[in-house]
């Protein structure tokens, strides 16, 4: 797959794209595609009157706006985003398109850059179902027929809330509510795009669903939602993708996802993050798994200039289960890459796993921050976290701050971590036997995020095996 298959090199289709049709249209036109006037409680009106969104959404979206001015910036964000200036960024951009379900409608600046990275091809062999956004609204989305014969409702976020309004409302940032912390509160105010999923009762589907997020403007901030709510005993496999081209200035993204599992139901949420080095990701990721529901977090986390990725899932029903597996890559001056992840066990006999690989070079940082709470109640609750960091010269540097809070005496829970240097053995053994240093190096890296490769559909884990490969090569990680 050649390199620009994989969102690594400036998109100049792209960006010579949106200069053109920007001088196409009136600067009135320009104005109504993109909110720039600041954070400001008439901008957020102006967003919702232009979704046509109900009455609660428009409360919510305020409530937000309220809490983002009174809530502290939390002291342990790295500098870049605790100076981040929103009211300076494109708040909303809005695609001069329409949403389409037929990928030819889509106009050819938007529709090749998916096809360069692979998107339309996955649609039609892999994938049973699709919504593609760009900038600030989806473009594209569409459900194959065999899903919407088994009941699941498969939509934007904006056409999920004016067809099922109540079936919305009753989910919506209820697990990760606005006064969480500033940038949740952010995100109320500001949320754009994203994906809706139901999944009827007893309902299984084998083949996976996706939703697709693109980044084009600079300075752009980019909010979307993903929800989705598995019901009783069925199960789906969602995988989000991210990408952006090269951009002149910094943009945010600070998306979001919630996942309801109810009893007996199974949610696997992929993600596969590639940003370019001009975003700044702070995603928040939280879910809840009742009664012997399972929930799976695989977190792939490779692109931005500063990332904070934290998957979380609170296991309310006995005999819940969750997993989680991040593997993240620092590998510039200046990279800041945020992990870890959240386990709450809140009933008896639920179980949890937590494998992190992180991967450093050139002077690149990382982080991981986790919780594991045992409430009092959650008898019998195992927990179980490895944190691996893998670090390839001696300017990179790699933190670990694992945090247990356990009120049950029975309780089992173990953490462990090691920080590691390149195998100089293994790297001669290889060599000697006539492969050279760029490879060898290559393959002890995706040999030492094996574990989590294992868990990603064929078609990703090689996408995500040749990003890794690339960036090593391009940022210097080997000779």
């Amino acid at each position: 797959m050649e390199e620009k298959q994989l969102g690594l090199d400036l998109k100049e289709i792209i960006e010579a794209s949106l200069d053109a049709r920007d001088e196409r249209i009136s600067l009135q036109e320009f104005h109504s595609r993109v909110v720039n006037a600041g954070l400001r409680r008439d901008v957020i009106e102006e967003i919702s009157r232009t979704k046509r969104e109900p009455e609660w959404m428009l409360k919510l979206r305020l409530k937000g706006l309220e809490l983002f001015e009174k809530l502290p910036t939390p002291n342990w964000l790295p500098d870049v985003l605790a100076g981040l200036d929103i009211s300076s960024m494109n708040l909303y951009v809005k695609p001069n398109t329409g949403t389409a379900r037929n990928w030819d409608e889509v106009p050819n600046e938007i529709r090749n850059y998916y096809d360069e990275l692979g998107i339309i091809k996955s649609e039609q062999d892999y994938l049973a179902g699709l919504v593609a956004q760009f900038e600030s609204e989806p473009i594209y989305e569409n459900v194959k027929k065999e899903l919407e014969k088994k009941g699941v409702i498969m939509l934007s976020m904006e056409s999920a809330v004016q067809k099922y309004p109540d079936l919305v409302k009753e989910y919506y940032m209820r697990i990760f509510p606005p006064s969480d912390h500033k940038f949740a509160a952010l995100h109320a105010a500001l949320s754009s795009g994203g994906v809706f999923v139901y999944v009827p009762k007893n309902v299984r589907l084998v083949t996976p669903i996706e939703g697709f997020f693109v980044i084009g403007t600079p300075q752009e901030a980019q909010f979307e939602h993903t929800l989705i709510v598995a019901d009783e005993n069925s199960s789906i496999h969602f995988i989000e993708g991210c990408s952006a081209p090269r951009l002149s200035k910094d943009s945010f993204h600070d998306g979001m996802v919630e996942l309801y599992a109810k009893r007996n139901a199974r949610i696997k949420f992929t993600t596969i993050q590639n940003w370019s080095k001009n975003v700044i990701n702070f995603n928040n990721k939280r879910a809840w798994a009742d009664e012997n529901a399972t929930i799976e977090w695989v977190e792939g986390s490779l692109g931005a200039k500063v990332s904070l990725v934290y998957p979380s899932t609170i296991l309310r029903g006995e005999g819940a289960t969750s997993t989680s597996l991040v593997v993240t890559m620092a590998g510039s001056p200046g990279d800041w890459k945020d992990s870890g992840s959240k386990m709450i066990h809140s009933a008896p006999n639920t179980k949890s796993k937590v494998v992190n690989k992180n991967i450093g070079f050139n002077g690149g940082v990382n982080v991981y921050r986790g919780l594991i709470r045992v409430n009092k109640g959650a008898t019998a609750a195992r927990a179980y976290v490895k944190c691996d960091s893998l670090m390839l010269d001696d300017i990179t540097k790699a933190y670990t701050f694992p945090h247990n809070e356990v009120m049950e005496e029975d309780a089992d829970v173990a953490h462990e971590a090691h920080t590691l240097r390149m195998n100089e053995e293994q790297l001669f053994y290889l060599k000697v036997r006539g492969i050279d240093e760029k490879e060898a190096t290559s393959m002890l890296v995706l040999g030492f995020i094996d574990d989590i490769m294992r868990e990603l559909p064929f078609e990703y884990a090689t996408m995500l095996n040749q990003v890794i490969k690339l960036e090593l090569e391009k940022l210097g990680a080997v000779a």
